[in-house]
């Protein structure tokens, strides 16, 4: 009896030790599971720190820069825009309405994007340009009434594929310039890459036709190339190649209307034949309303080549308006704060923490000055009159939003350039 005791106990004993151990073993895998949620948990809330710069403050005067130039852009925009809003829509409040709800969205998306941590985009770099490409080729797939594929179609929204591929290159040749830094200096790594880039996208270009955007372009190519340290006689070499081709074209007559502007360049206020009256008819009358407005310009709203004399006043030729109005004082004003939005984006880049975001901040900036430079030439004949539209200020959904979007990347680089910020 005392051994079948015995073992009972010990039975007993055992039995209570595997359910205090099974007991155990249940808490301390439930132990591992919370340990495991928590340290998940922060793994994600690591990676949100770092995906997102809450805590750090953007330039201001940068930013003030944006906002100030976007409200004179819809300012600017309805005082050249409502006649022609109400001749063609019937509704003079047509245009700024459309273009206030597309700032509204951009200002949003500026906003968010100055938070995202602009390193991530390296990761997109090598993406982009591939959709850029895509891009260019999609718009021969969407109908055109004149034979000018350069838009894909959303229905609701339209967007230019030619700015997507602005900032495709941007974005990759800071990402090649920073990743390539030690070999840049050679043609192989310095040149050959975005030159390839760019005679892909200026041939798409051509058949679109989009002459403008194959002049941006091939311009910021360069840009983005001597920033990250090219060579001078790459570019004489590549540029006497490209304008030999050029020539050839205009030989073979393969550039079709741009030569036709090429004819009117210069010759806005000339009687030649009627063909170059009605070629130089828009150039004509910007050159009217910027002799019109004189030093002090007629008045905000008061000018009188909007009255269905410059064809559609609110895009490419808006800031001839902005002379006829505000006059020589009022558009230097304007031109000053295009300056100082380029020196105080060029001031980030240089500021910037990594040689990427001083590429990416550079290349940016530097696209803004070179449509106003370009726009400016067009309006006033120093260049054919071709589709170079206005930051801020031309009629356009999709190119205010992408430019917004740019700007929200350089206020995010701003978060961590060294420099006073608020």
């Amino acid at each position: 009896m005392d051994l079948t005791h015995t073992q009972t106990e010990r039975t007993k004993r055992r039995s209570q030790h595997r359910a205090a151990s099974s007991v155990a073993a249940a808490s301390a895998g439930a132990a591992r599971r919370r340990s495991t949620h928590r340290s998940r948990e922060q793994q994600r809330g690591s990676r949100l720190k770092k995906a997102f710069r809450v805590g750090a403050g953007v330039d201001m005067p940068f930013l003030i820069l944006v906002l100030v130039l976007l409200v004179c852009g819809l300012i600017m925009l309805f005082s050249a825009s409502y006649p022609i809003a109400y001749y063609s829509e019937g509704n003079s409040y047509y245009y700024l309405i459309r273009q206030g709800i597309f700032a509204l969205v951009g200002v949003g998306i500026m906003f968010g994007m100055s938070y995202l941590n602009y390193e991530y985009l390296k990761r997109i770099s090598l993406i982009i340009l591939p959709v850029g490409f895509l891009a260019l080729i999609a718009v021969f797939f969407f109908p055109s009434s004149t034979g000018v594929h350069r838009w894909i179609d959303f229905r609701f929204f339209n967007i230019q594929a030619s700015e997507i591929m602005k900032f495709a290159i941007i974005i990759f040749l800071a990402h090649w310039g920073a990743y390539q830094h030690k070999k840049t200096n050679t043609f192989k790594y310095g040149a050959l890459p975005p030159l390839i880039i760019f005679v892909v996208t200026a041939i798409l270009l051509y058949f679109e036709p989009h002459f403008s955007g194959i002049v941006i372009i091939g311009i910021l190519t360069a840009l983005m190339v001597i920033l990250y340290g090219g060579k001078i006689r790459w570019f004489i070499v590549i540029g006497a190649v490209l304008v030999g081709v050029v020539l050839i074209l205009a030989v073979t007559d393969k550039l079709g209307y741009a030569m036709e502007r090429m004819d009117g360049w210069g010759k806005a206020l000339e009687y030649v034949d009627d063909a170059q009256w009605d070629q130089t008819f828009q150039t004509r009358n910007s050159l009217y309303a910027i002799g019109s407005g004189g030093l002090m310009g007629l008045g905000l709203g008061q000018s009188r080549q909007k009255y269905l004399y410059l064809p559609e006043p609110q895009n490419d030729f808006i800031f001839a308006i902005v002379c006829e109005e505000l006059g020589l004082i009022g558009a230097i004003v304007l031109l000053i704060l295009f300056g100082l939005l380029v020196w105080r984006g060029f001031v980030i880049a240089m500021r910037a923490k990594d040689r990427f975001g001083t590429l990416l901040a550079a290349g940016l900036t530097a696209q803004i000055g070179i449509q106003v430079v370009l726009n400016i030439f067009v309006i006033t004949d120093w260049m054919p009159n071709t589709g170079i539209s206005l930051p801020f200020f031309s009629y356009g959904g999709s190119s205010l939003i992408m430019i917004l979007f740019q700007m929200g990347i350089i206020l995010s680089i701003s978060r961590t350039a060294n420099m006073n910020k608020v």
